[in-house]
């Protein structure tokens, strides 16, 4: 009797050991979690604060397109209006999170692309900096975004795994959702001259 006593507080000791260390586990990814989705946001956050001082200097060297400028400036505002947390990662959320960051870049495209025919523009020192730092900022949201879905795919792997995932469903840990591929960005596009 006194051995079966033992051998079950043995087993229940290590099974409450495992269980300790398995939700340490799951806080420990879903911290990283938010950690690169922190950084994701910060990466937005300096295009957006960048944005406005392209725009300025658009708007200060050339007699500019208005609707252009229009579009940019609203789809800036738009973009930074959405607030996601990262305990919201839901299909939903991530789908409008998005959505409004895709319309800021093409927004930025469309600019850049209608700068081409400003050459006196494109000259000032100003414009080549800004639009420098706009291709750095580019690439560090979407390194930024590759760590994210990193961190995601990491997480949730821990979480649908057994026996994490009767763990994790009982303190709440549930799947997030990462970034996916723009519509349409499974085709090439079409260069013409």
């Amino acid at each position: 009797m006194k051995g079966g006593i033992l051998i079950l507080l043995a087993v229940l000791g290590i099974v409450g050991f495992m269980g300790c260390n398995g939700y340490n586990g799951l806080v420990k990814q879903d911290e990283s979690v938010k950690k690169a989705w922190n950084n994701v946001q910060t990466e937005y956050q300096n295009r957006a604060d960048l944005v406005g001082n392209l725009v300025n200097t658009v708007k200060g060297a050339a007699n500019f397109e208005q609707k252009t400028l229009t579009d940019v400036v609203e789809a800036r505002a738009k973009a930074t209006s959405i607030k996601l947390d990262a305990n919201n990662l839901t299909p939903e959320n991530m789908a409008q999170y998005q959505a409004a960051q895709s319309q800021l870049s093409g927004s930025l495209s469309r600019l850049l692309a209608t700068v081409e025919a400003y050459p006196e523009l494109k000259a000032t020192q100003n414009f080549t900096q800004l639009q420098g730092q706009l291709e750095g900022i580019e690439n560090n949201i979407k390194n930024s975004r590759k760590i994210f879905n990193e961190e995601i795919n990491s997480y949730n792997t821990k979480v649908r795994s057994f026996p994490m995932n009767i763990l994790g469903g009982m303190f709440g840990f549930k799947m997030k959702e990462g970034f996916k591929a723009d519509e349409g960005s499974d085709k090439a596009p079409k260069v013409e001259f």
